[in-house]
């Protein structure tokens, strides 16, 4: 009984999902879903992606359980940003997304960021609308997460990797993560990255207009 309640549940949110794409594709912009454990460093990524991808137009929808800290800090940066609080919930579902497009201006956006609740299991399960799903790992969580949980790092498109400036301090084996990463999902593209010095943000925000279709075309 509950694996048919929940397949319902994924069937009514995938029916939603592809409503919100359809408006997604009407409007030429591109949706990334950011995925991510607490305190991985999305909203600090979000930060230096907007102060460091000139050119690109960038929008935020922000999720949290409560409160609206990131939201804030994003608007500090002048993009446009709207707030979802799950009010418990551990990821977004495409229903929270529809109901919160009509305050973003999609129409002048090149880049929509969806910034998933912290959690690395749920988030990946839903789908709303998105054309990427992209995962964020601290290197501080250390490197037993892929096999610990596989379904986020197969979904994602693309890896960052933050905080490699803490690299000195910790034991972390970055190339275990980079293996047993590419083992669940060969063509995972991986970033190494620090938000807090801005080391590797060049080619993060470059690959973001390869993909967007805002930059030279990938090869």
């Amino acid at each position: 009984m509950k694996v048919k309640v929940a397949t319902k549940i994924l069937e009514a949110n995938d029916r939603i999902a592809l409503d919100n794409r359809r408006l997604f594709d009407q409007a030429g912009v591109f949706v990334i879903n950011l995925m991510s454990g607490p305190g991985a460093g999305k909203t600090s990524l979000l930060e230096r992606t907007l102060a460091q991808a000139t050119g690109l137009k960038i929008g935020v929808i922000e999720g949290d359980i409560a409160g609206t800290d990131d939201a804030e800090r994003v608007e500090r940066l002048g993009a446009p940003v709207v707030q979802i609080n799950t009010g418990g919930a551990c990821h977004l579902d495409a229903n929270m997304i529809f109901e919160v497009l009509d305050d973003m201006p999609l129409n002048s956006l090149d880049i929509l960021f969806i910034e998933n609740v912290g959690n690395l299991v749920c988030p990946a399960e839903f789908r709303v609308g998105e054309d990427m799903k992209v995962m964020l790992l601290s290197i501080a969580e250390g490197h037993d997460k892929p096999l610990k949980y596989p379904l986020m790092f197969q979904e994602s498109s693309a890896l960052v990797l933050n905080k490699i400036d803490l690299a000195p301090y910790t034991d972390v084996d970055m190339e275990k993560i980079r293996r047993d990463a590419l083992s669940l999902n060969p063509g995972l593209k991986i970033f190494e990255v620090s938000c807090r010095t801005g080391e590797g943000i060049e080619g993060w925000t470059g690959w973001l207009k390869e993909v967007s279709g805002k930059g030279f075309p990938q090869p």
